[in-house]
C-alpha cells in the first residue's frame, strides 16, 4: 500500500474543498462510506460539520475512532461468546499433575 499523502477534493455546501489523505486512510473512509450506505461527500461533510481543527486531521481522526469501535465491538463479541475456563470457573478442571496428585 502506497503511504505517499494525495490531494483529494470534495464538494461541501456547493463549494469544492480540498484535503490531502493517505491512501490507508481513503480506502477507509470510502469503505465507512459503503458501509453506512452514504456516499463519500456525504460522509465527508458529516465529519466537517463536527471537526476542530483542519479537515485533513478531522478525516484520520474519524477513521481511527471508527476502526477502535470496530475492534473493540469485535473483540466484546468474540468474548461473550465464550464461556469462561480457567481458575474459578464453575465446572472447571484442573488436571495438571501437583504435589498431592499422582502424574
Amino acid at each position: 500500500m502506497d503511504d505517499s499523502v494525495r490531494k483529494r477534493s470534495v464538494t461541501i455546501a456547493g463549494h469544492r474543498t480540498s484535503f490531502s489523505l493517505e491512501d490507508a486512510f481513503w480506502q477507509e473512509l470510502v469503505g465507512i462510506a459503503e458501509r453506512r450506505n452514504v456516499t463519500l461527500a456525504e460522509l465527508v461533510v458529516e465529519i466537517d460539520s463536527d471537526r476542530d481543527g483542519n479537515l485533513s486531521s478531522a478525516l484520520r481522526l474519524y477513521v481511527l475512532r471508527d476502526l477502535q469501535n470496530r475492534l473493540a465491538s469485535q473483540t466484546s463479541s468474540e468474548t461473550s461468546g465464550q464461556t469462561q475456563t480457567g481458575p474459578g470457573a464453575a465446572g472447571a478442571t484442573d488436571d495438571t499433575p501437583g504435589p498431592d496428585k499422582q502424574a
